[in-house]
């Protein structure tokens, strides 16, 4: 009879200790820092820059799936659902935020002071109220910035030596972005050379294809494209629409001219999202935001594509091939 009762307290014992088990693991699993990911783009031409975050990580110590998880959520090009989707990182209550793009950091600064969020913008961060200063950007948010409405003159003046006639330029922007600043000072960089600009926008693949069929009606010398993440998304689109319209086009990042594109100028985006997966990484290891200067982009690409450009029929000079950082025959 007491055989039995100590193997009844055996099995129930063990019992009690597999039942324990999972519960154990999942403390231990809770203790890994998640890190939110906030994306208004697609993951499918996110790839490589998502990489280049992972990168940006693992240099600090941070190996996903080792002592680190990223919760990703994508709004696939709809900036209706970012609010939404940062929502939910911040009642999931993650360690950390990180949102390569401003409209994702702008709605994850408004719903959390406490999590700290790192961005990376195209833009003047403290002109668009994510940070006091870039020295000094305070609260819980800091990141990394291209400044690319500071390269709009530079590109003016490529466009301008690679077709010195041309008089009417277009700049073609995304009205859901938060472009307003960009576009001010691209028509400022446009009125400093004298050129006439043309602001056309478009936030869907009809309105895009509108956008081109325009050039023609206006009789566009050339157009120039910037880093947004509806353009960013639709490379291949823009490239094809360039070529059929015979558009001479800059755009600000290199994948454009790697997919056929006439050029590109602008900072090196992997580079960015590098930058945002190493603060994120000190972030988790202690240092806080308000210490983290914003910081500016000191990597510039220059990519042409010559054999893009002797479709179009254009000769380009020496003297610009000479500053191009790749020339692609």
């Amino acid at each position: 009879m007491s055989i039995c009762f100590r193997r009844r307290d055996f099995i129930g014992a063990l019992g009690s200790a597999a039942a324990a088990w999972p519960m154990e693991a999942g403390a231990h699993q809770s203790a890994v820092p998640v890190v939110g990911y906030l994306d208004p783009g697609a993951p499918e031409s996110s790839a490589s820059f998502v990489a280049a975050f992972r990168k940006g990580l693992s240099e600090t110590g941070f190996v996903e799936g080792r002592n680190v998880s990223i919760e990703f959520r994508w709004g696939y090009n709809d900036y209706g659902r970012v609010p939404e989707l940062a929502a939910d990182l911040v009642h999931r209550r993650v360690a950390v935020i990180a949102a390569p793009a401003s409209p994702a950091a702008l709605a994850a600064k408004r719903l959390t002071n406490t999590i700290p969020i790192i961005f990376a913008t195209g833009t003047d961060p403290v002109e668009i109220g994510l940070v006091a200063s870039l020295n000094r950007p305070g609260g819980n948010i800091t990141g990394f910035t291209s400044m690319n409405m500071d390269l709009g003159g530079k590109r003016f003046g490529m466009l301008r030596e690679l077709m010195p006639s041309a008089t009417r330029f277009a700049f073609l922007v995304d009205p859901n972005a938060g472009t307003a600043a960009d576009t001010s000072h691209m028509e400022a960089a446009a009125s400093a050379i004298g050129r006439q600009l043309d602001v056309l926008t478009a936030s869907n693949n009809r309105e895009i294809e509108t956008a081109f069929a325009s050039l023609m009606q206006r009789r566009t010398d050339a157009l120039l494209v910037p880093s947004q993440v509806l353009f960013n998304n639709r490379v291949v689109q823009l490239v094809s629409l360039a070529a059929h319209h015979r558009v001479p086009t800059i755009y600000a990042r290199r994948d454009f001219p790697d997919a056929g594109g006439l050029m590109s100028y602008g900072t090196s985006t992997a580079d960015a999202y590098r930058q945002v997966g190493l603060y994120t990484g000190r972030i988790l290891k202690g240092e806080k935001p308000a210490d983290l200067p914003a910081l500016r982009a000191a990597k510039f690409e220059f990519v042409i594509n010559l054999q893009t450009a002797r479709l179009l029929g254009i000769d380009v000079p020496p003297t610009l091939r000479a500053l191009a950082d790749e020339v692609i025959e």
